[in-house]
C-alpha cells in the first residue's frame, strides 16, 4: 500500500469517516460508527483499489499503461483485459455522445491551462491539435490497439467514476455495513444506514465547500461536472475546462455545475460532463436521458 496515511475522523454523532488523497482528489468512505480498526479495515480496501486505478492508468506516471501505449504509438499492441474493457467502454460513449466524449481529446490540454487567468490559447494553437483528436481514427479491435503517432488517449474523464465503481464492488461484495464512497465528489452508495439517508450536498460554484442544497442518498450513484475550480476568465467569459473535442473550446454557455444520478457513477459522470458539453441545451439534453439531475448557473 502507499505510503499515504488513512485518517479516521467522527463525522457528527452517528457517522465516521476514513479520509485518503487519491487521483489528486480528497477522498474518503463514510461508515456508521463502529471500531478504528474496523474502519480502517474498509477504508484500507477502497484505498487501495483508488490507488491501483491511479497507478495504472495516470497519465502522469512513466509506469503507467497510458504510458506503456504511448510509448508505442504505430506499433500495434495488446492491451489487457480490463484495459480493453475500458477502451470498448469509450468507444461506446464516443458513439452514444456523438462524439463529444473522446478519450483521444486529452492532446488539447497542451494549449490550455485552466489556472483562473484570462490566458486564452490562440485560435492556431488549437487547430494544429485538432487533427490529433478523433477516437475514429484509432485501429481498435479489442483486445488489439494501433494509436497513431503523436495521439494519446486519455482516461482522466473516466477514472475517478471508474475507480469509484470498482471500490463499490470491491466492498459490497465483502461488507454488509452501509457505506458511502466519496471519490472527489463522485459518489456511490450501497444503502442508508440505519438513521436515515446520507446527506450530500451540492457546492455552489465559486464557494470554499457551500453546500446550495442538500440531497438524500439512499444508494446509488452521483456525479457532478463543473467550472468552479478549473476555468479562464477573460472580458467577463467563463471558459469551464470541459472542452468540446470537435472544437477544441469549451461549450458556450454551460451551467456553472450539473449533477447527475444514475446506477454507477461512470453512468453518471458521462451523462453530466455530456451534458456541460452541450452548453445552454444541457437540461434540454438530460430531460432527453430521462435521468434526475440538479443544474445550477
Amino acid at each position: 500500500m502507499r505510503e499515504e496515511r488513512l485518517i479516521v475522523e467522527a463525522r457528527g454523532a452517528n457517522l465516521l469517516a476514513v479520509k485518503f488523497t487519491a487521483m489528486a482528489s480528497a477522498c474518503e468512505v463514510l461508515l456508521p460508527l463502529m471500531s478504528e480498526q474496523a474502519a480502517l479495515s474498509v477504508g484500507t480496501i477502497a484505498a487501495q483499489e483508488a490507488w491501483r486505478v491511479e497507478k495504472k492508468y495516470s497519465r502522469y506516471r512513466d509506469d503507467s499503461v497510458t504510458a506503456w501505449i504511448h510509448e508505442n504509438r504505430g506499433t500495434t499492441i495488446e492491451v489487457d483485459e480490463e484495459t480493453a474493457a475500458l477502451i470498448d467502454f469509450a468507444s461506446q460513449c464516443f458513439d452514444l455522445s456523438e462524439g463529444l466524449f473522446d478519450i483521444t481529446s486529452g492532446v488539447l490540454r497542451r494549449a490550455w491551462t485552466f489556472d483562473g487567468s484570462d490566458g486564452l490559447p490562440e485560435a492556431a494553437v488549437i487547430e494544429r491539435l485538432l487533427p490529433l483528436v478523433g477516437f475514429e481514427k484509432l485501429q481498435w479491435q479489442s483486445p488489439r490497439l494501433l494509436l497513431p503517432a503523436r495521439m494519446e488517449l486519455d482516461f482522466g474523464g473516466i477514472g475517478k467514476e471508474y475507480a469509484v465503481d470498482r471500490a463499490y464492488e470491491l466492498l459490497a461484495t465483502g461488507e454488509s455495513t452501509p457505506f458511502l464512497l466519496n471519490f472527489g465528489g463522485d459518489l456511490r452508495a450501497n444503502r442508508a444506514p440505519s438513521h436515515g439517508p446520507w446527506q450530500v450536498g451540492i457546492e455552489r460554484p465559486n464557494t470554499a465547500a457551500e453546500a446550495t442544497m442538500l440531497l438524500d442518498l439512499e444508494y446509488g450513484a452521483l456525479a457532478t461536472s463543473g467550472d468552479s475550480r478549473r476555468y479562464l476568465l477573460k472580458e467577463g467569459i467563463r471558459y469551464g475546462h470541459i472542452l468540446n473535442p470537435l472544437t477544441g473550446w469549451p461549450a458556450p454557455r454551460s451551467p456553472r455545475s450539473i449533477t447527475v444520478a444514475a446506477s454507477s457513477c461512470t453512468e453518471a459522470g458521462l451523462l453530466s460532463t455530456v451534458a456541460m458539453l452541450h452548453g445552454a441545451g444541457a437540461q434540454a439534453y438530460l430531460e432527453e436521458q430521462g435521468v434526475r439531475y440538479w443544474l445550477l448557473d
